[in-house]
């Protein structure tokens, strides 16, 4: 396993071009959005699953934070998340063939409401920051931000110490200050100085720069959620609720549609007001009239990058019935006709209607969730 590991890790530009191509074959498999799907889904989610795993690979590889602190290990949630999402599609084609069109929203709404359980013991293992991607993706920020502070101390210490001798120069102006080239340097300081400071200061001297050339590794406590309250106020109660409402939307809405069907408005409303309610408290909440001092207010790039995706995702509201069936399809159906004469314009219009009207029939493909 340790072998693959570290294949995987020395591959993955190779293998993200290939996966993204097996991803996109298993499109135009054959008897896609048929009855016989089952097949096709299977081989689709096998080839999502191993991407999973392989990226799961990749994110956990050991850095050097890992090696210089000790980091409980935790349950692998978003590689659960990842699997399941893998998964969901091939149970609502099996749960259809098997046992019906109505149901199939009995195994749907299981399948979500695990990763809702999976997105909620994630949100609060991460001390409640932004879940990326559903939770796909860590959000290491925090961590990312620790490493910068690093490399900026890093270089601090190297620029200070460019007049501090000669071989430390040298390092210093071909960019070799790494961890051996500041132990060079410090034993070179030390040997200069040596002759003139009494022993007992050589060992407070050399602890001293042991200290700075290895800093203890800090583990940053994780938040809980009485803290977040406590110190956040109505703004962190805001910003929790509004996640939550993002993590359980899709078994609101499958329960919705399991109690008035797929062709009622009253699932597609209410889906979309949690939409909008909880995208509403997660934007006051981090707003820029958010406490200067409340660090955790803020956003990260992803984090802002994972807002706008999220409210892209609406367009999905576009696609799911009754507003696909009553006006969406009308419009693609006329653009259709309009571009059919149009040689190979008209054969690829139609193939992609085709493929959207095909893949509108499955609930996990237009769920977003």
């Amino acid at each position: 396993m340790e072998a693959y590991k570290k294949w995987v890790r020395d591959n993955r530009g190779y293998l993200h071009s290939f996966e993204s191509l097996a991803n996109g074959l298993t499109w135009l498999l054959p008897e896609r959005f048929s009855d016989s799907e089952i097949g096709p889904e299977a081989v689709s989610a096998a080839v999502g699953i191993i991407t999973a795993v392989n990226e799961h690979i990749i994110e956990t590889a050991p850095t050097q934070m890992h090696v210089n602190a000790t980091v409980p290990s935790s349950f692998p949630y978003s590689l659960c998340i990842s699997a399941l999402k893998n998964l969901e599609t091939l149970i609502e084609v099996a749960a259809q063939q098997y046992y019906g069109d109505d149901k199939r929203w009995n195994f749907i709404a299981v399948t979500e409401a695990m990763k809702v359980l999976f997105r909620l013991a994630l949100f609060k293992n991460s001390g409640y920051k932004l879940l990326l991607e559903g939770g796909e993706t860590t959000n290491n920020e925090r961590h990312l931000e620790t490493t910068t502070s690093q490399h900026r101390a890093n270089a601090f210490t190297k620029h200070g110490g460019h007049h501090a001798s000669g071989f430390s120069g040298y390092l210093n102006g071909h960019n070799q200050w790494n961890l051996e080239g500041r132990a060079l340097s410090a034993l070179s300081r030390f040997g200069e100085n040596a002759r003139m400071i009494s022993p007992p200061a050589w060992s407070y001297r050399v602890q001293h720069q042991h200290a700075i050339l290895n800093p203890p590794a800090t583990i940053p406590e994780r938040p809980t959620l009485f803290t977040i309250l406590s110190e956040q106020g109505h703004r962190g109660a805001l910003f929790v609720t509004g996640e939550v409402l993002f993590i359980t939307r899709p078994l609101i809405y499958v329960l919705l549609i399991r109690k008035y069907g797929s062709r009622s408005w009253t699932p597609w409303f209410l889906s979309l007001v949690v939409d909008l309610l909880g995208t509403s408290f997660l934007s006051y909440a981090t707003s820029a009239s958010a406490s200067r001092k409340d660090r955790r207010s803020r956003l990260s790039d992803s984090e802002k990058d994972e807002l706008r995706r999220r409210k892209m995702l609406w367009a999905f509201y576009l696609m799911r019935d009754p507003f696909f069936e009553r006006y969406t399809r009308r419009k693609l159906e006329g653009a259709e006709k309009v571009l059919e004469p149009v040689p190979f314009v008209g054969f690829l219009t139609a193939k992609i209607v085709e493929l959207i009207v095909g893949a509108q029939t499955r609930y996990t493909y237009m769920s977003a969730s």
